[in-house]
């Protein structure tokens, strides 16, 4: 077992659970979405996005792009919070956490889609 490849798995899977826990409840309450879950999603996501450059196939390639889309729709989803929750005179209102709601969203597709490369990378490894 390679313990390298260990650390990889578990780093995007965790960054698409940490992802889904977020996304899960209701669209437009505050309530059912934590900011510090936001943050740990980020912080995951960011440390599976690092992990990722070190591959230079063409798999490796398609990973980081989706690593890349996903801290960037998170990044964006913690500005727009950040916008409505300290800047802005409105405060949170439902059309900003359905808002950031959805970034997370997108960012869990790609996550998503990162899983299912890994797992069909895995399935095509020979021994």
């Amino acid at each position: 077992m390679n313990p390298e490849k260990v650390v990889f798995g578990f780093f995007i899977v965790l960054a698409l659970t940490l992802n889904f826990g977020f996304f899960v409840g209701e669209m437009d309450n505050a309530a059912h979405h934590n900011v510090y879950e936001l943050f740990a999603v980020i912080v995951v996501n960011i440390i599976a996005l690092i992990l990722k450059f070190g591959d230079r196939s063409q798999m490796g390639a398609v990973l980081l792009a989706t690593s890349l889309v996903a801290v960037l729709q998170l990044i964006t989803a913690a500005l727009v919070w950040m916008w409505a929750g300290h800047i802005s005179g409105s405060g949170l209102t439902p059309d900003a956490v359905a808002s950031i709601v959805s970034l997370s969203g997108g960012a869990m597709l790609a996550n998503v889609i990162s899983v299912i490369l890994l797992i069909i990378e895995t399935v095509m490894l020979r021994r």
